[in-house]
Formats: structure tokens, C-alpha cells, sequence
């Protein structure tokens, strides 16, 4: 299993590269700003915490890739992700709305640290093992904050939980409201058991990260 993950996930980019670059759209930081009352509610409030599927911190996307920004949001429109209310937000953008949002979100905050090019925190043994298993530098990056693609999110400091929960989500079948399919996810995520993933969640959200939320308020 270990010496076909590397090789599965070099076929699988290609083709993937090859869609998301058809989908690509300028998008405008500025008209984002003014598109994201939607956003702030969940994601403009430090520490804010979902109650489903489970309770978990909501993602920090002040600084996420936009390409990423974009795939996820299109994931969520065409179910591909499954969750009621990202769903939702997801089917009332346009591509266009999607682009702009995306943009304003890589920015926010202002310019990004420069992380060091390995983690300066070792794993211990056990989590440096699984690491290897799943390849996770292949396509995040040697410190996982510089992916290889924008298409694929940073990684370095993010909840530990709501990684957790994501990684959960790749594995989960026949569920309605819950679920994330992604071929190459979904096929790392199998060789995992769920003590794996928590403990691959918690030493990644361990890293320092470029990643934040940035306190805002609804009301402007």
C-alpha cells in the first residue's frame, strides 16, 4: 500500500490539474470584501465552534490558498462535500462570487510569515510513521504550508479538530448530510484508523501556520 499511494496520487494531479485549471477565474479581493457577510458569521469570529457534525473549530481561511478556496466551495455546490449549510452558502455564489471571496480570503490579514522549509517541530516516532504512510508531504508540502498545487490547502496550524473532522469526512459512505468524496483523500484516508488521524490532526495544528482568523463584525 505505501508504494502505490506516491504513484496513484502523481495520475490522479494530472487530470486534476488539467479540471481546475479550466475552472480558473480572476477573482477581485475588493468585491469579496463586500460579498462576505455570509462568511463572517462562522469564519470572522476567533475560536467559533460548529456543532455539526460534531463540535469542532471552524477552518481559518485568512490566508488559504485561493485556488483551494474555490475547490472547496464548487465541492460544496456540487456535493461532492457534504454539509447542510456550507451547501447552501455554496449554491447562492457564482463562479464569479466564488473567485472574489477566494481572493479576498488569501489576502486577508496582510502578508504571510516565511515558515521555515521543514517543521522545526519533529513528530515523534509513531505520527513521523503515519506521515510517511500517507505520503501527506507529497502534495502539502515538507512543512505544510506550501502545497504543491493551490488547488490543495495548507495544512500547518490549522484546528487540530476541524482537521480531525475532515479527515473523517473523506471516509465516511451513505451518509445524506455527511461526507467529503476526493479520490485521492478518500483512498489515503482508508489506511488510517480514527487514533491515526487524530494524532496525524494534532502535530499538523501544531506547526506554525500563516493561517488566521481575523475578527470581524456583521454589522459594517
Amino acid at each position: 500500500m505505501k508504494t502505490l499511494f506516491p504513484a496513484m496520487i502523481a495520475l490522479l494531479l494530472t487530470g486534476f490539474a488539467a479540471a481546475t485549471q479550466a475552472q480558473d477565474k480572476a477573482g477581485d479581493a475588493a468585491a469579496g470584501q463586500n460579498k462576505n457577510a455570509m462568511c463572517i458569521g462562522c469564519h470572522g469570529i476567533t475560536g467559533y465552534q460548529a456543532s455539526f457534525p460534531e463540535i469542532y473549530k471552524v477552518p481559518m481561511i485568512a490566508g488559504q490558498n485561493a485556488k483551494y478556496i474555490v475547490a472547496a466551495l464548487n465541492a460544496y455546490k456540487k456535493g461532492d462535500r457534504k454539509h447542510p449549510t456550507m451547501r447552501g452558502i455554496a449554491d447562492s455564489l457564482s463562479e464569479q462570487d466564488m473567485a472574489d471571496l477566494a481572493a479576498y480570503y488569501e489576502t486577508q490579514g496582510g502578508p504571510r510569515a516565511e515558515l521555515p522549509a521543514t517543521p522545526v517541530k519533529v513528530p515523534g516516532p509513531e505520527v513521523a510513521e503515519l506521515l510517511k504512510k500517507g505520503s501527506c508531504a507529497a502534495c502539502h508540502g515538507e512543512n505544510f504550508s506550501k502545497p504543491i498545487d493551490g488547488s490543495y490547502p495548507k495544512l500547518a496550524g490549522q484546528h487540530g479538530d476541524y482537521l480531525y473532522v475532515a479527515l473523517k469526512a473523506y471516509g465516511t459512505q451513505g451518509n445524506a448530510n455527511v461526507g467529503r468524496a476526493h479520490a485521492i483523500m478518500g483512498a489515503q484516508v482508508k489506511a488510517f484508523s480514527h487514533t491515526e488521524l487524530k494524532g496525524l490532526s494534532g502535530y499538523i495544528a501544531s506547526l506554525p501556520s500563516d493561517l488566521k482568523t481575523v475578527p470581524q463584525s456583521k454589522f459594517k
